[in-house]
C-alpha cells in the first residue's frame, strides 16, 4: 500500500485549525497565552489597540519559550501587563492556566499565539470550562512542529518534525495525517506499513 505524503492544503481539511491575526477586543479580563514567536503576535496586537493601556491593566500573560528555543520573555514582560508568568514548558504552564480559569468569568477574552501544540492544549482547557469558542482568538507563529497521537496505542508524541516518524510509545512507523482532534489537541498518526511491514518511505522533514 502506497501512501501519498504530499502535504494537503489546510482549507481542504475540515478539522484543520484556522488561524488569524489577533485583534484587540473589549473585555473584563484579557488572558494571553503564548510561546516562542507568539510573543510577537501579542506585541503586534497591542500595537493596533486604541485601548492598549486598558488591555494591559486587565491582562494576565502566560508565556513559555518555543520548542525551537525561541525565548522572547523580555519582550512580553516589558509590556507591563497586570500579571505576567513565565513557565519553562507548556506542561508546566497548563496547571497555572487551570487555576486562572477557575476565577475567570464570562466577558473574558482569550488570546492564544505561537505553536499549534500550545494553542491546541490551551484552547482545549479553556473550552472544557464552558467558555464559548468565539471568545478565543488564535494566531499561529513560529515553529510548525506537531503534537501527534498514535491512533493505535493512543500515546502522544510532542514536537514531531518528520513524516513518517516512529511513535515514541509503541515504536510503530506513523504517517502524520492533517486530521486534527480538538479534544486531544493533537494531529493523528497512523501506521504506514501495516499491510507491508518494513516498507516505510524515507522520512522527510515536514515540520520545523
Amino acid at each position: 500500500m502506497k501512501i501519498d505524503l504530499t502535504p494537503v492544503d489546510a482549507p481542504s481539511i475540515r478539522t484543520r485549525p484556522v488561524y488569524a491575526p489577533l485583534e484587540p477586543r473589549l473585555a473584563s479580563l484579557h488572558l494571553i497565552v503564548a510561546d516562542g514567536e507568539g510573543a510577537d503576535a501579542v506585541v503586534d496586537m497591542l500595537a493596533k489597540a486604541d485601548n492598549r493601556a486598558e488591555i494591559l491593566a486587565a491582562a494576565h500573560v502566560m508565556y513559555t519559550p518555543g520548542p525551537n528555543g525561541t525565548d522572547l520573555t523580555a519582550k512580553l514582560e516589558a509590556l507591563g501587563a497586570a500579571q505576567f508568568y513565565r513557565a519553562p514548558t507548556i506542561p508546566a504552564m497548563l496547571p497555572r492556566l487551570a487555576r486562572v480559569l477557575l476565577d475567570a468569568h464570562m466577558g473574558t477574552q482569550f488570546y492564544l499565539a505561537g505553536t499549534e501544540g500550545l494553542i491546541g492544549q490551551a484552547e482545549r482547557d479553556i473550552m472544557n470550562t464552558g467558555f464559548p469558542h468565539v471568545a478565543i482568538q488564535k494566531e499561529h507563529r513560529g515553529s510548525t512542529l506537531r503534537r501527534v497521537q498514535c491512533v493505535h496505542c493512543k500515546g502522544i508524541t510532542e514536537n514531531v518534525a518528520t513524516d513518517p516518524f516512529k511513535c515514541s510509545h509503541c515504536g510503530l512507523n506513523l504517517f502524520v495525517r492533517d486530521h486534527y482532534s480538538r479534544r486531544l489537541a493533537a494531529f493523528q498518526g497512523v501506521n504506514i506499513d501495516a499491510e507491508d511491514p518494513g516498507q516505510v518511505p524515507e522520512s522527510v522533514v515536514r515540520f520545523k
